[in-house]
């Protein structure tokens, strides 16, 4: 079959490479990709939110299956216009996606439906949502209701923190149109997790647990970015965690969607908060996370693609999935200045050797050939990701192939998963 795979970053890099190992699998397309998935599919200049232009290409060329990394063309409906021109996407429909889309309505449906969440309020004016603010005191979270690509959150410390937030969110409009509303939330404490699924609308079926880390610096130190690194598995969620949060946040969520007639059928991701064992919702996502994706897929030991059709088909539960026992870790190498300005255009050096490393692999983000060169294009340009027994062997896999890499500017952190051996694994 011919695949599409929407997208061009780091996950979508790793969902290539694993649709690449599928013998179901003949052609692989990417719009627009990266000089990374260039080595494994044609990339196609279609941008990932020109859903017009990406449905004429699929037409054209007869592609068989279309799978959507980012959350931009979900929440846009490009589910529902290759359903309706009779082609095969995998993700959940615009409606659907609403849960990723506007957190008020993700909010308001964990509310309805008894799903573990935080206090929040919903404001579209500054001056209520400042009143809130100091009547709730701090620290507190404050939201921009649309998708700002990860980093329309800000954690406050202090009231004056969470004021400086809302002026940047509602009046600077920092994240455009997502901040026109904003969700203000009590600071839930504890461990964070990330939490995916897949889903065919009535069959819910956990992926391997994942931790990311999103604050730019060591020590969860600086401003939240789309994910520094991450890893496979998290060892703060035990089996019996996971067991409780199907039962009481997963399956509950799917089952909401569609009695709001909002049929989910995709990967449903619930950023959570772990503490004494119990688990309370951050964020739900309607994709894939990134760069969680990067360790999930080096894990994954089921064909992708089978999972995927078997959710198309509604056959969830008849499908089998199996998973590596290794561990799987992510650094990402990013851009100096990055969450911030940054320049691109960085030639890169060492990635041939480095992918050549026993139990690396080298998933691109934000890169593009420049005069025949691989060069930065972004601001996460690289997920080197690496194989191990244990985190523990993992983390020195993935810095071993990180060591091996280099570009002016080149930002990591290095304390990938420290938090998993923290726990002794």
């Amino acid at each position: 079959m011919k695949v599409l795979v929407v997208g061009g970053g780091g996950r979508e890099h790793a969902l290539v490479w694993k649709v690449s190992q599928s013998a179901k699998v003949t052609k692989i397309y990417a719009a627009p990709g990266n000089a990374g998935i260039a080595e494994l599919a044609e990339c196609v200049p279609v941008k990932a939110d020109d859903i017009p232009g990406l449905l004429a290409f699929a037409r054209k060329e007869v592609v068989d299956l279309t799978i959507v990394g980012p959350e931009g063309p979900l929440s846009m409906g490009i589910v529902d216009e290759f359903t309706r021109a009779g082609l095969r996407i995998f993700g959940p429909s615009g409606k659907a996606a609403e849960i990723e889309g506007s957190k008020r309505f993700s909010k308001d449906l964990m509310k309805k439906y008894h799903i573990p969440t935080a206090e929040y309020g919903v404001f579209t004016d500054k001056a209520a949502a400042e009143a809130y603010v100091r009547m709730k005191g701090a620290p507190i979270v404050v939201k921009a209701d649309g998708l700002a690509a990860g980093k329309g959150v800000v954690v406050a410390e202090t009231v004056e923190e969470a004021v400086e937030a809302l002026d940047l969110i509602m009046v600077q409009k920092a994240y455009g149109a997502a901040g026109d509303r904003v969700v203000i939330e009590e600071c839930l404490k504890g461990e964070e997790a990330s939490f995916m699924a897949f889903s065919d609308g009535k069959t819910v079926v956990a992926m391997a647990s994942s931790q990311d880390h999103k604050r730019v610096f060591d020590a969860d130190k600086g401003p939240n970015t789309g994910g520094m690194g991450a890893y496979s598995p998290a060892p703060i969620v035990t089996k019996e965690l996971e067991k409780r949060v199907m039962k009481t946040i997963m399956i509950p969520t799917v089952q909401a969607m569609e009695k709001e007639g909002r049929l989910f059928k995709g990967v449903l991701y619930a950023g959570l908060m772990i503490d004494n064992g119990d688990a309370k919702v951050l964020e739900f996502n309607a994709r894939f996370g990134d760069p969680e994706t990067q360790p999930i897929m080096a894990r994954l030991e089921t064909d992708l693609i089978t999972i995927i059709e078997a959710i198309l088909d509604g056959t969830l539960s008849g499908t089998g999935i199996s998973w590596k026992p290794d561990s799987a870790v992510c650094v990402v190498m990013a851009s100096g200045g990055y969450p911030g300005n940054y320049e691109k255009g960085r030639e890169i050096s060492g990635l041939d050797s480095a992918a050549r490393q026993k139990n690396v692999m080298v998933f691109h983000s934000g890169t593009a050939l420049r005069n025949g060169r691989v060069a930065t294009d972004g601001g996460r340009v690289l997920g080197v990701t690496g194989l191990g027994p244990t985190v523990a062997a993992a983390i020195d896999t993935a810095y071993a192939g990180v060591r091996g890499i280099s570009f002016e500017g080149a930002h990591y952190r290095r304390d990938i998963g420290a938090r998993a051996l923290e726990t002794g694994n």
